[in-house]
């Protein structure tokens, strides 16, 4: 019976992260351990719910072998063990390995065409690299190596560059974007889940920090959502009336507040000067 390998699981833990402490993830699944669900069974994950890192590993054994059950059923036959490793870490996180399109293109031959559909999962955005690193081991049958992070936030391997472009546009200032997790980064990081309560302000962007960040992301994107206003709220903002940013720069949510002001004296002032005429007129019929 063929079952992930010790490689396979490593990878996937990285792609997880080991986070003992209960979250929210992307989609506002309550979700702890090795990304463990409710739909997965017991423990059921909840707000306060923490684990040991122990139990979390023992747990990801238990939800493994479950989704290595729908791999093999999805296949109907062995394939190699790169192939299945990937597989079942897309199937661990999409749960789709029984309606994925690539999978009977897999099967047939269509290897060319079953990486581009395999490549389609790839919403949210934040998951693109994982997709990618998936496509790898199940295609090309390279390993990637993922560090498997622990502890209550977690902090599996991540795109440093969209997450400095998401906390820019989210109101936070991570410094440059530059794909480097730094002091400012972290400042910023820290930064925003002090504004979350749910999340421990620790400056890791672990699952719990990243998946709030996309669920904000996807709200900003959505002007008719009713959390937009409330989003836009969170962003911590200060008037001021510093000149715009030089070209190539990014202007700031403050300098951009800045302005607004600034337009809105001007245009008072312009008013001002329109209505003077009216008013010399009523001081010359009652001196």
């Amino acid at each position: 019976m063929q079952t992930t390998s010790q490689a396979g699981r490593d990878q996937l833990a990285g792609e997880e992260g080991v986070v003992t402490r209960a979250y929210k993830d992307v989609k506002g699944i309550w979700t702890i351990g090795v990304g463990h669900t409710a739909a997965a069974g017991a423990p059921i994950p909840k707000a306060g719910l923490s684990i040991t890192r122990d139990e979390a590993m023992k747990i990801f054994a238990t939800d493994l072998a479950r989704y290595e059950a729908r791999v093999r059923k999805a296949f109907g036959r062995d394939v190699p063990s790169t192939v299945f490793d990937g597989a079942v870490s897309f199937d661990f996180n999409t749960g789709a390995i029984d309606t994925a399109s690539w999978v009977p293109l897999y099967l047939a031959g269509k290897v060319t065409e079953a990486r581009k559909h395999f490549l389609a999962w790839n919403k949210p955005a934040s998951l693109q690299a994982r997709r990618g690193r998936e496509a790898a081991l199940v295609f090309d049958g390279t390993y990637s190596k993922v560090p498997i992070a622990t502890g209550s936030s977690g902090a599996p391997a991540f795109d440093v560059s969209a997450l400095q472009q998401d906390l820019i546009r989210l109101g936070f200032e991570p410094g440059k974007v530059d794909g480097d997790y730094g002091d400012e980064t972290k400042a910023a990081v820290r930064a925003y889940q002090v504004q979350h309560p749910d999340l421990i302000a620790d400056g890791v962007a672990g699952p719990a920090t990243r998946a709030q960040i996309a669920r904000d992301i996807a709200t900003l994107a959505d002007p008719s959502h009713p959390a937009t206003a409330a989003v836009k709220a969170e962003a911590p903002l200060v008037l001021t009336t510093a000149a715009p940013a030089a070209a190539g720069k990014v202007v700031s949510a403050p300098s951009i507040a800045g302005l607004a002001v600034g337009a809105l004296v001007l245009a008072f002032a312009q008013i001002g000067h329109a209505l003077d005429p009216i008013l010399n007129l009523f001081r010359s019929l009652w001196p």
